[in-house]
């Protein structure tokens, strides 16, 4: 995208996260959906398509561009860029990067504009962490596969239109996993109720049971055996973006508590003036630029095809751990009203606990990190 087309994109995000979203929250919060307004408007301004080619209707973002965006996204509850997070990332790029010609015409330009929700459905009860132990299975019968099994807390699974479903069909580990296309209302597929989670209300989780469900061997995305490369493809472009929204969110966090800190009177003076409450402020604000930076030169070194491991895990593990520890000292400049609900850094502190935990664990990022420059 051209320079000022990306900065006239990156002004409008900016204002329409901050005038009509922020203001939403508490919205969001009590009923626990994103209102069709900002869904609709979401779609006219291309947010389901950002990372998704031009060529089938998204913007076209590489990764470096991407990242800016999400810093403005990231700025309001985690919910709102969940609501289409998924099929500019996770899913949606199973297809870019392994998907026919034939699948990427009929679903990326449906993706891109919001027509349809996309979900990535890797996690099982017993395979999270490590998803090469997955056990849904797809056995080939005829011109058709049957696909057995169940996964969990799969993101936006009860709006979702079309599942890219990770199944073994050979032996064990990661070699035996391939990738198939299941859409909605296929014969057998059922989607249990969502999630009751601590915090990010408003995105949705749930159980995805297959029950014999019976798809075409043209819905098989790539060749048999390559469906967990494409699904670490896939979460490497994702831990990126993700940072993105830890420092974006960050961002909004400190934000929250320096306003708070400069009207805030206690002992008959502005508790910003107090050095003890500074120093929060200020480790704050230092961890934010470190992760800020950290994401433009991970994202750089991405689309530079320099670094698709170590740079993805690295900003992915400090900037959800980042995010924690700016939640934590926000609460704590609030003191006693930091712990009331209906406080935006309350809802915020129970909202970035997730980041550790999903698209890799800490741990997990811990390991590739290490694995990676040891080998």
């Amino acid at each position: 995208m051209e320079s000022q087309d990306f900065a006239d994109v990156l002004k409008a995000v900016r204002s329409f996260v901050r005038d009509q979203v922020v203001p939403s929250e508490e919205e969001i919060e009590e009923t626990d959906a994103i209102p069709e307004r900002l869904r609709r408007t979401s779609r006219e301004m291309g947010l389901f398509g950002y990372a998704l080619p031009e060529q089938y209707g998204g913007l076209g973002l590489s990764l470096s561009e991407e990242v800016r965006l999400v810093f403005e996204i990231g700025y309001a509850s985690p919910a709102f860029r969940s609501m289409f997070g998924t099929s500019n990332g996770i899913a949606g790029q199973v297809l870019v990067n392994a998907g026919t010609g034939e699948q990427k015409d009929a679903w990326l330009p449906k993706l891109a504009s919001g027509e349809v929700i996309g979900a990535f459905a890797l996690t099982e009860a017993e395979a999270g962490s490590d998803p090469s132990t997955l056990t849904t299975s797809a056995v080939r019968d005829g011109g058709d596969y049957v696909i057995n099994g169940s996964k969990r807390f799969i993101t936006n699974a009860p709006e979702a239109d079309v599942f890219m479903v990770f199944a073994r069909t050979g032996g064990e580990g990661a070699r035996g996993i391939s990738t198939f296309l299941v859409e909605k209302g296929a014969g057998g597929l059922e989607v249990g109720p969502s999630d009751q989670k601590m915090g990010q209300r408003g995105a949705h989780t749930a159980e995805v049971f297959f029950d014999g469900v019976r798809v075409p061997a043209g819905n098989l995305i790539g060749t048999e055996g390559t469906g967990f490369r494409t699904a670490m493809a896939s979460l490497a472009h994702g831990r990126v973006s993700i940072s993105a929204v830890c420092v974006g969110l960050a961002q909004r966090i400190l934000d929250e508590t320096v306003a708070y800190a400069k009207e805030r009177n206690q002992g008959g003076n502005v508790i910003g003036e107090y050095q003890l409450v500074q120093g929060l402020i200020a480790d704050s604000q230092a961890e934010l630029y470190a992760g800020r930076s950290m994401v433009i030169e991970a994202a750089r070194a991405y689309d530079a095809g320099e670094d698709t491991k170590i740079g993805p895990s690295s900003a992915k593990y400090f900037c959800s751990e980042m995010v924690g520890r700016v939640a934590d000292r926000a609460v704590q400049v609030y003191g006693g009203m930091g712990y009331m609900r209906g406080v935006a850094v309350e809802r915020l502190y129970r909202d970035v606990r997730l980041f550790r935990i999903y698209e890799g664990t800490s741990q997990i990022q811990q390991l590739v990190i290490a694995r990676n420059l040891l080998r």
